[in-house]
């Protein structure tokens, strides 16, 4: 292969050279006009007219000088002759490779003609017929060379193709055979590849179904003990449940007895005898222990079913309520013997007066106004009950002390730093509060670290200027009392239309009122103002009072003695109604969750038995209620179970009547829908879940 490819190397460097780009005509033997010069008559060679031209020059020289002859003595040649025998091309081939002059050769050569005409004598001819032979034969030796050179390298060109095609064939068919020798080969080692491989196969086939048949026997009997395991777990797992339901049935038999037994202390229990007794204690502490009662059956409710050890604690609680019960009997009672002793001693000091009189007077009749009373007790209730009402005074006087407290950074207008400060503390307080949106948990942080920072003291940003409530003695008076305000504007302004707003604000305000209870406190105090029914209480018109007045006190907006319309008023007590609703079940997640809430549910349970005890209202009861309910009835469903079922089903039996009664046809709108949420709720004994509730996912984002 090597020597062929040298001989391909050769021939190309051969094509490549000056000679190999020349042109042959490879057909020349079939070519007439090649054949012509062979086949026609002899003529002079081309070089005929150069040699005459030598031997006439020299002629010339040597007859001059002897003056033998002249050109009129010496026969002259004919130009026609001269012209068959030279043909017009040779005196061109004839001059000399030298081509600067070939107008001066020409000129020349005729001049030397027409001298050797005149002069050459007869033995020119002879000479002249002698080279042009020897001319002509070199030139027949020439070709007959050339040609036999050309039939030679044809003949070596032959048997080189013949040689190297020979070899090439003979390499092809060892290159054939070793091809088709490897292919045996590798068709051989496959084979033998695909026998072992089958072999290997086979046997480990047979020792997997091996190890199939004996794991499947240790599977069977894996299977067959975890069955038993499992009817074991089972029997277990039924015997659990039952006794945890039973457990269950206890916890609400005693938590049932608590409940009753707490109705039993009545913090505004006033005896006919002891108008000084003081119960609240009592109260407070029954409330306490059927919180923890209530508290501990949710927990265990979430984990599945309460254990020993929560069914001995809820006793625990019954045995300290009943003992709380009998503390108080026993207190009413030495405090009635103690009055009756002390009425014997006045009636003995009497009845010597008495004696002296000379007529008795006739028993007078009772007032008509008792009859009033004793018909309120056997229906509901017109006013609310004392201690809630303390409790709203307690609020407003906290407002109003509040507001006394920054009364020089409220009437600034001579001082324009002081009235500087409070416009920063003011856009300080309230741009926090119309930021909360329920977007992100990350952006909710953000405003609830602002209006904390703000409360704790230290400087904020607002608008580009750092505000701090140490920039005034007042500061922190007026920054609480206006933030107050602003959640509940926000609460009548933007829950009223979008209700599901209500939450980020709520969860806002809650953590801020666990860590600035000040905040809280006016806040329920503005609440109140604005929406009395959140007490709840219907104010009564007293002597004197104007009728915008009393709108006002009613909670309605009235502008230039113009009271707004009813459809408005309810939406703004609906939103406010969600607020307060979405603030007693809701913690702010990053604050301390050991303590306990500021105003929790057990508010909203207050809030429900007292609006539930009072006489309903046309159109705002329903709302009321029915807002409430959506927003936090699953929360008071999961704290009170049994008790707040028994409410809803009092709601249903009893107190939706009472509201059809009071109702006109073309307010019963609201009615209704009460009416069908507590059915389905009823129905399905299951309150759902508020929309736009805040969910733990909510605070990744």
């Amino acid at each position: 292969m090597e020597s062929w490819q040298l001989r391909f190397d050769t021939l190309e460097a051969l094509r490549l050279s000056s000679k190999g780009r020349l042109s042959y005509c490879s057909h020349w033997q079939e070519d007439e006009a090649a054949l012509e010069g062979c086949v026609a008559p002899v003529e002079l060679s081309p070089y005929c007219g150069w040699v005459l031209d030598s031997l006439g020059g020299q002629l010339a020289q040597e007859l001059t000088p002897s003056g033998t002859s002249t050109p009129r003595q010496s026969t002259p040649l004919p130009k026609r002759a001269s012209a068959e025998k030279i043909p017009p091309g040779s005196h061109r081939s004839s001059s000399p490779p030298s081509s600067t002059e070939p107008s001066e050769t020409k000129e020349n050569d005729h001049s030397l003609l027409e001298i050797n005409q005149e002069v050459v004598p007869a033995v020119l001819s002879s000479k002249v017929a002698k080279v042009e032979g020897c001319i002509r034969m070199y030139e027949e030796m020439h070709r007959l060379k050339a040609k036999e050179r050309l039939r030679q390298r044809q003949e070596e060109q032959e048997q080189m193709v013949r040689a190297a095609y020979a070899q090439a064939s003979e390499q092809l068919k060892r290159f054939d055979e070793l091809r088709e020798l490897k292919r045996h080969q590798e068709f051989q080692e496959l084979q033998e590849v695909m026998e072992k491989s089958s072999k290997e196969a086979q046997g480990q086939q047979e020792k997997l179904k091996e190890e199939h048949r004996h794991r499947a026997k240790i599977l069977n009997l894996k299977l067959r003990e975890a069955e038993e395991q499992r009817q074991r777990q089972e029997e277990l797992e039924r015997l659990r449940k039952e006794e945890g339901q039973e457990r269950l049935r206890r916890l609400y038999s005693i938590q049932e007895e608590l409940l009753q037994l707490n109705q039993q202390i009545d913090p505004n229990y006033r005896h006919k005898d002891l108008p000084r007794i003081d119960l609240s204690a009592y109260s407070n502490r029954g409330n306490q222990i059927c919180g923890l009662v209530s508290g501990l059956i949710r927990t265990t409710s979430e984990k599945g079913f309460p254990t020993q050890a929560d069914v001995a604690s809820t006793e625990r609680a019954l045995q300290e309520m009943r003992g709380l019960i009998s503390s108080m009997q026993q207190e009413i009672t030495a405090a009635l013997e103690e009055k009756k002793r002390k009425d014997e001693e006045e009636k003995r000091q009497k009845q010597k007066e008495l004696e002296k009189k000379e007529q008795m007077k006739s028993q007078t009749p009772a007032p008509a106004q008792q009859s009033g009373e004793k018909q309120q007790k056997e229906g509901l209730q017109v006013k609310t009950e004392e201690s809630i009402m303390q409790w709203y005074q307690q609020l407003q006087d906290a407002a109003e002390q509040c507001v006394a407290a920054f009364s020089e950074i409220g009437n600034c207008k001579g001082n324009t730093e002081v009235k500087k400060i409070k416009t920063n503390l003011q856009k300080a307080a309230t741009i926090p509060v119309s930021q909360i949106s329920s977007i992100s948990g990350s952006k909710l942080r953000e405003v609830f670290d602002k209006i904390n920072n703000l409360l704790s003291g230290k400087p904020v940003q607002t608008e580009g200027q750092t505000v701090s409530v140490t920039q005034h003695p007042q500061g922190l008076e007026f920054v609480c009392y206006k933030l107050a305000e602003k959640f509940v504007r926000h609460g009548e302004g933007e829950v009223s239309f979008h209700h599901d707003s209500a939450f980020p604000i709520a969860v806002v305000l809650s953590g801020i009122w666990e860590l600035h209870p000040r905040v809280g406190d006016i806040f329920l105090a503005h609440l109140h103002k604005k929406c009395p029914y959140s007490v709840p209480f219907y104010p009564a018109r007293k002597e004197g009072t104007s009728m915008e007045e009393y709108q006002r006190m009613l909670g309605y907006e009235v502008h230039d003695s113009k009271v707004e319309e009813q459809d408005h008023f309810l939406k703004r007590m609906s939103g406010m109604i969600r607020l307060y609703a979405a603030i007693i079940q809701l913690r702010w997640p990053y604050g301390n969750k050991q303590g306990a809430h500021p105003h929790g549910l057990s508010y909203g349970w207050r809030w429900l038995a007292q609006m539930l005890n009072l006489e309903p209202l046309a159109d705002v009861t329903a709302m009321l209620l029915l807002d409430f309910l959506e927003v936090c009835g699953n929360a008071l469903m999961k704290q009170y179970g049994i008790q707040f079922w028994k409410t809803m089903f009092f709601i249903q039996k009893s107190y939706i009547p009472r509201i059809e009664a009071v109702t006109s046809s073309g307010q019963m709108g609201c009615l209704s829908r009460l009416k069908n949420f507590v059915q389905k709720c009823l129905r399905a004994e299951e309150i759902p879940l508020p929309k736009g509730i805040l969910t733990p996912s909510f605070w990744r984002t």
